[in-house]
């Protein structure tokens, strides 16, 4: 099987190294792509881009850094549709991924949540977008 994972931050790194030991245990011949970090890269696969490269905090950052943002998100769905998945695995990064999810539901990959981006009170409404996505 193919799968293409994407982890945007340090603890999705760690989440996603661990997961890609279990996959590759139980399907040796498996094809990982995937977003991450160091330890990802240590457990095997193909990098797609590091996550140091895609985090940006705080209302400013994030402003000064839409174009990268945007470029990233694009590079992303090209990346994926050109690896054509067999699943796309999502650990948390809920700004990015949650986006990326809603159009890989559109064009039909199937989609999974490792670990589930965060229901905050002020975002309850993300519920409804991690049901349908």
């Amino acid at each position: 099987m193919k799968y293409y994972i994407i982890a945007g931050e340090a603890s999705g790194d760690l989440h996603g190294s661990n997961l890609m030991r279990s996959i590759y245990k139980k399907d040796p011949e498996a094809e990982i792509r995937f977003w991450g970090g160091d330890l990802m890269q240590q457990v095997g696969g193909k990098l797609g881009k590091h996550y140091k490269d895609l985090a940006f905090m705080g209302f400013v950052e994030v402003v000064q850094n839409l174009g990268t943002i945007l470029r990233n998100i694009k590079f992303c769905k090209k990346d994926i549709a050109s690896f054509n998945p067999d699943v796309l695995v999502f650990i948390d990064y809920p700004g990015f991924n949650m986006r990326i999810a809603k159009w890989a539901k559109k064009i039909g990959i199937e989609t999974h949540y490792y670990i589930s981006p965060q229901i905050w009170a002020w975002k309850e409404n993300r519920i409804n977008d991690i049901k349908r996505d």
